[in-house]
Protein backbone atom coordinates (compact mmCIF):
# COMPACT_ATOMS: atom_id res chain seq x y z
CA UNK A 1 0.00 0.00 0.00
CA UNK A 2 1.53 3.47 -0.90
CA UNK A 3 1.62 5.59 1.88
CA UNK A 4 -1.19 8.58 2.06
CA UNK A 5 0.47 10.58 5.03
CA UNK A 6 4.35 11.37 5.52
CA UNK A 7 5.31 12.33 8.70
CA UNK A 8 8.31 14.51 8.53
CA UNK A 9 10.62 15.26 11.84
CA UNK A 10 13.52 17.06 12.20
CA UNK A 11 15.97 16.20 14.65
CA UNK A 12 18.86 17.77 15.95
CA UNK A 13 20.07 16.08 18.95
CA UNK A 14 16.91 14.91 19.83
CA UNK A 15 18.32 11.29 21.39
CA UNK A 16 16.16 11.76 24.44
CA UNK A 17 12.61 11.79 22.48
CA UNK A 18 12.83 10.24 19.48
CA UNK A 19 13.02 6.57 19.77
CA UNK A 20 9.41 7.85 21.73
CA UNK A 21 8.45 9.97 18.70
CA UNK A 22 8.81 7.04 16.40
CA UNK A 23 7.13 4.03 18.21
CA UNK A 24 3.87 6.38 19.57
CA UNK A 25 3.32 6.36 15.89
CA UNK A 26 0.97 3.65 14.60
CA UNK A 27 2.99 1.25 12.25
CA UNK A 28 0.45 1.62 9.22
CA UNK A 29 1.03 0.95 5.70
CA UNK A 30 -0.40 3.98 4.49
CA UNK A 31 1.72 5.90 6.70
CA UNK A 32 5.59 6.88 6.00
CA UNK A 33 7.63 8.11 9.13
CA UNK A 34 10.70 10.43 7.75
CA UNK A 35 13.37 11.25 10.01
CA UNK A 36 15.07 14.65 8.61
CA UNK A 37 18.26 15.15 11.04
CA UNK A 38 20.56 18.11 10.90
CA UNK A 39 23.76 16.57 11.43
CA UNK A 40 23.12 15.71 15.42
CA UNK A 41 26.57 14.93 17.29
CA UNK A 42 24.25 12.65 19.91
CA UNK A 43 23.40 10.19 18.17
CA UNK A 44 19.93 10.78 16.97
CA UNK A 45 19.93 9.29 13.40
CA UNK A 46 21.55 6.05 14.78
CA UNK A 47 18.26 5.58 17.25
CA UNK A 48 15.94 6.45 14.33
CA UNK A 49 17.29 4.39 11.93
CA UNK A 50 15.22 0.42 12.98
CA UNK A 51 12.17 2.76 13.45
CA UNK A 52 12.14 5.01 10.56
CA UNK A 53 11.19 4.41 7.28
CA UNK A 54 14.21 6.58 6.27
CA UNK A 55 16.23 8.62 7.50
CA UNK A 56 18.04 11.62 6.02
CA UNK A 57 21.06 13.62 6.90
CA UNK A 58 20.83 16.99 6.06
CA UNK A 59 21.99 21.24 6.28
CA UNK A 60 20.99 22.44 9.87
CA UNK A 61 18.01 24.71 10.20
CA UNK A 62 14.33 23.65 10.53
CA UNK A 63 12.63 24.81 7.23
CA UNK A 64 15.73 23.01 5.44
CA UNK A 65 15.69 19.95 6.98
CA UNK A 66 11.77 19.43 6.60
CA UNK A 67 11.82 20.62 2.85
CA UNK A 68 14.08 17.88 2.27
CA UNK A 69 12.36 15.76 4.03
CA UNK A 70 9.48 16.18 1.93
CA UNK A 71 11.43 15.87 -1.16
CA UNK A 72 12.17 12.00 -0.35
CA UNK A 73 8.88 11.54 0.89
CA UNK A 74 5.63 9.34 -1.37
CA UNK A 75 2.98 10.47 0.44
CA UNK A 76 0.08 12.47 -1.10
CA UNK A 77 -0.15 14.30 2.53
CA UNK A 78 2.73 15.58 4.47
CA UNK A 79 2.64 15.88 8.50
CA UNK A 80 5.31 18.26 9.84
CA UNK A 81 5.70 16.55 13.32
CA UNK A 82 8.53 18.44 16.43
CA UNK A 83 10.47 15.09 17.95
CA UNK A 84 8.66 16.07 21.33
CA UNK A 85 5.50 16.59 19.96
CA UNK A 86 2.69 13.09 20.62
CA UNK A 87 -0.01 12.89 18.23
CA UNK A 88 -3.95 11.22 19.73
CA UNK A 89 -4.93 8.52 18.81
CA UNK A 90 -6.76 8.76 15.32
CA UNK A 91 -4.91 11.80 14.43
CA UNK A 92 -4.64 10.35 10.96
CA UNK A 93 -7.80 9.49 10.11
CA UNK A 94 -9.23 13.22 11.40
CA UNK A 95 -6.39 14.72 8.92
CA UNK A 96 -7.75 12.40 6.03
CA UNK A 97 -11.71 13.11 7.02
CA UNK A 98 -10.30 17.29 6.65
CA UNK A 99 -8.87 16.92 3.33
CA UNK A 100 -12.22 15.41 1.90
CA UNK A 101 -13.16 18.99 1.65
CA UNK A 102 -11.19 19.78 -1.11
CA UNK A 103 -11.41 23.65 -0.42
CA UNK A 104 -9.16 22.53 2.36
CA UNK A 105 -5.44 22.88 2.18
CA UNK A 106 -3.90 21.64 4.99
CA UNK A 107 -4.38 22.30 8.62
CA UNK A 108 -3.24 21.20 12.43
CA UNK A 109 -4.33 20.12 15.39
CA UNK A 110 -5.02 22.12 18.99
CA UNK A 111 -1.84 22.41 21.57
CA UNK A 112 -1.92 20.39 24.62
CA UNK A 113 1.17 20.62 26.78
CA UNK A 114 2.48 17.71 28.91
CA UNK A 115 2.03 19.30 32.04
CA UNK A 116 -0.23 18.99 35.08
CA UNK A 117 0.43 22.42 36.21
CA UNK A 118 -2.53 24.43 35.86
CA UNK A 119 -0.28 27.85 34.58
CA UNK A 120 1.05 25.41 31.29
CA UNK A 121 -2.77 24.29 30.55
CA UNK A 122 -3.86 28.29 30.30
CA UNK A 123 -0.60 28.86 28.14
CA UNK A 124 -1.94 25.92 25.76
CA UNK A 125 -5.46 27.54 26.06
CA UNK A 126 -4.14 31.02 24.96
CA UNK A 127 -2.30 29.59 21.97
CA UNK A 128 -5.42 27.53 20.66
CA UNK A 129 -7.59 31.32 21.03
CA UNK A 130 -4.92 33.00 19.56
CA UNK A 131 -5.00 30.06 16.40
CA UNK A 132 -8.81 30.18 15.85
CA UNK A 133 -8.59 33.79 15.94
CA UNK A 134 -5.94 34.28 13.47
CA UNK A 135 -6.53 30.68 11.61
CA UNK A 136 -2.77 30.40 11.51
CA UNK A 137 -1.34 27.70 13.41
CA UNK A 138 2.54 27.38 15.01
CA UNK A 139 4.88 24.41 14.52
CA UNK A 140 3.71 22.42 17.32
CA UNK A 141 0.45 22.11 16.05
CA UNK A 142 1.82 19.67 14.00
CA UNK A 143 0.99 21.01 10.67
CA UNK A 144 -0.27 19.39 7.68
CA UNK A 145 -0.56 19.91 4.47
CA UNK A 146 -1.50 18.21 0.82
CA UNK A 147 1.84 17.24 -0.72
CA UNK A 148 0.42 19.40 -4.28
CA UNK A 149 -0.29 22.62 -2.30
CA UNK A 150 2.86 22.24 -0.42
CA UNK A 151 4.60 22.19 -3.83
CA UNK A 152 3.08 24.99 -4.92
CA UNK A 153 4.00 26.78 -2.37
CA UNK A 154 7.55 26.28 -2.75
CA UNK A 155 7.73 24.41 0.62
CA UNK A 156 8.60 26.34 3.99
CA UNK A 157 10.70 29.38 3.49
CA UNK A 158 14.34 29.06 4.01
CA UNK A 159 14.30 30.87 7.24
CA UNK A 160 16.35 30.46 10.43
CA UNK A 161 13.61 31.08 12.48
CA UNK A 162 9.80 32.01 12.13
CA UNK A 163 9.89 29.27 9.38
CA UNK A 164 6.69 27.17 10.63
CA UNK A 165 4.52 31.43 11.27
CA UNK A 166 5.23 32.22 7.93
CA UNK A 167 4.59 29.07 6.14
CA UNK A 168 1.04 28.85 7.80
CA UNK A 169 0.45 32.72 6.33
CA UNK A 170 1.31 31.27 2.84
CA UNK A 171 -1.10 28.54 3.47
CA UNK A 172 -3.65 30.42 4.89
CA UNK A 173 -3.91 32.13 1.23
CA UNK A 174 -3.71 28.78 -0.78
CA UNK A 175 -6.93 27.37 0.56
CA UNK A 176 -9.26 26.67 4.02
CA UNK A 177 -7.27 25.87 7.03
CA UNK A 178 -8.75 22.83 9.31
CA UNK A 179 -8.20 23.07 12.96
CA UNK A 180 -8.98 19.87 14.32
CA UNK A 181 -9.67 19.70 17.74
CA UNK A 182 -7.76 16.89 18.70
CA UNK A 183 -4.85 17.01 20.75
CA UNK A 184 -1.06 16.93 19.65
CA UNK A 185 0.70 16.97 22.88
CA UNK A 186 3.84 18.87 23.28
CA UNK A 187 6.37 18.84 25.80
CA UNK A 188 7.01 21.45 28.60
CA UNK A 189 11.02 21.34 28.53
CA UNK A 190 11.22 25.02 27.28
CA UNK A 191 9.17 26.76 29.81
CA UNK A 192 10.14 24.31 32.59
CA UNK A 193 13.70 24.92 31.75
CA UNK A 194 13.46 29.23 30.82
CA UNK A 195 10.93 29.58 32.61
CA UNK A 196 6.80 30.03 31.78
CA UNK A 197 6.94 33.65 32.19
CA UNK A 198 9.67 34.20 30.57
CA UNK A 199 9.73 31.79 27.95
CA UNK A 200 5.90 33.17 26.72
CA UNK A 201 6.61 36.65 26.64
CA UNK A 202 9.97 36.11 24.82
CA UNK A 203 7.67 34.12 22.05
CA UNK A 204 4.99 36.89 22.02
CA UNK A 205 8.04 39.63 21.08
CA UNK A 206 9.46 37.82 18.62
CA UNK A 207 6.59 37.11 16.90
CA UNK A 208 5.56 41.08 17.01
CA UNK A 209 8.84 41.87 16.36
CA UNK A 210 8.28 39.72 13.20
CA UNK A 211 5.51 41.57 12.12
CA UNK A 212 6.99 44.40 12.31
CA UNK A 213 9.75 43.25 9.92
CA UNK A 214 12.83 42.50 12.16
CA UNK A 215 14.25 40.14 10.20
CA UNK A 216 14.64 36.16 11.58
CA UNK A 217 18.66 36.00 11.49
CA UNK A 218 18.52 39.36 14.10
CA UNK A 219 15.67 37.11 15.95
CA UNK A 220 17.74 33.60 15.47
CA UNK A 221 20.53 35.20 17.52
CA UNK A 222 18.14 35.51 20.98
CA UNK A 223 16.57 32.27 20.48
CA UNK A 224 18.51 29.17 22.35
CA UNK A 225 17.60 25.51 21.44
CA UNK A 226 16.03 23.35 23.98
CA UNK A 227 17.23 19.96 23.71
Amino acid sequence: MPPRISVIIPTFNESAVIERALKDLPRRGDVERIVADGGSSDGTAALAGPLADRVLTTETGRARQMNAGARASRGDVLLFLHADSRLAHGAFDAVMQALEDPAVAGGAFALAIDSSRPVLRLVAAAANGRTRLTNIPYGDQGIFVRRSVFERMGGYPDLPIMEDLEFSRRLKRAGKIALLPMPITTSSRRWDNEGIGYTTLRNQIFVLAYFLGVSPARLAVRYRPIR
